[in-house]
């Protein structure tokens, strides 16, 4: 094949790379995890005797759920997923990897909230919810996708949204109350207010932390009261956690796949995040990311941004 045809071909999957990398991300949870699986899929499309694909976007949405689902089945992802050390990896809101939001499920689907759910779907499962609900693809094209039966498509999706739906805390908040809400959090934490950090959060309250990836499981608080201690530990500045931060850290408001977060940044890198699920204007869930790793792309993103004024300057 001639290099004419070879760079139209290049052009052609590149411009569905931003859909596809969506989709990995969906699957796995993982921006690094999903990059590595589009480059996969390009490899294979520049295998392929492309003259007999008749419709490029189906054959490369088949390729890459599979390649994703390969990974999902893997003795590797399994063994760390099942560590309990794992949460999924936050993206800076308008990042296109975060892909389709028109609906109301297509911006659920790529939810902190959501994501960590679906690690309790099997891989099949998972798949067919993220096809269906943020894809819109119909069962009969799940089901040539996975190479499954249409009524199987549709069994799994109903189990796949039962158990989803069972624990998820459905509904939208407004953006302008998210951040007050946010605001009130970070001003009771600094001032040491435990009675107004309580009041703010759901009585069934959780808190995780990924323990900045130095713990074999994720750290879990679920009282309100101890929530609170936590929170004004964690922002209370000292010298000791800005040496390990590398120099004083801003604290800026941002949002963190469709969700209130905080972010911490010394220097133009973020090393820690801090997302909340809001439900009924309290906070319901709190989650922290602080390992290296699952930091990058948030910080390559956020340093393309404007950047408004921190909430909080040298923690």
């Amino acid at each position: 094949m001639d290099s004419t045809v070879d760079r139209f071909d290049t052009v052609r999957f590149e411009a569905g790379r931003s859909r596809l990398a969506s989709l990995a991300y969906r699957l796995l949870g993982s921006a690094t995890d999903a990059e590595d699986a589009v480059q996969d899929a390009f490899l294979h499309w520049q295998a392929a005797d492309r003259e007999q694909i008749r419709v490029p976007e189906a054959w490369l949405t088949k390729v890459v759920t599979n390649l994703c689902l390969d990974r999902l089945r893997s003795a590797r992802t399994r063994r760390e997923r099942a560590a309990g050390a794992w949460l999924p990896e936050p993206l800076l809101d308008g990042d296109p990897m975060l892909g389709p939001a028109e609906t109301f499920e297509q911006r659920e689907s790529v939810s902190l909230a959501v994501l960590t759910l679906m690690e309790r779907l099997s891989p099949v499962e998972r798949a067919v919810y993220v096809l269906r609900e943020a894809f819109s693809h119909s069962h009969a094209e799940i089901a040539e996708i996975l190479g499954i039966s249409e009524s199987a498509s549709q069994q799994h999706l109903h189990r796949a949204r039962s158990r989803v739906s069972a624990e998820r805390r459905r509904g939208e908040v407004d953006p302008g109350s998210a951040r007050r809400i946010v605001e009130e959090f970070i001003l009771a934490a600094t001032s040491g207010r435990t009675e107004r950090l309580v009041a703010l959060l759901t009585d069934d309250a959780t808190a995780i932390s990924d323990g900045a990836g130095l713990t074999e499981k994720l750290l879990r608080y679920d009282t309100p009261e101890r929530i609170a201690a936590i929170a004004r530990a964690g922002f209370k500045s000292t010298p000791a956690k800005q040496r390990l931060a590398g120099g004083a850290s801003d604290v800026h408001y941002a949002l963190v796949n469709g969700a209130p977060a905080l972010l911490f940044v010394p220097d133009g890198k973020i090393i820690g995040a801090v997302t909340f699920d809001l439900a009924d204007g309290r906070i319901a869930t709190v989650r922290g990311i602080a390992a290296p790793a699952r930091l990058v792309r948030l910080t390559e993103s956020w340093r393309r941004r404007e950047k408004g004024e921190p909430l909080i300057t040298e923690w």
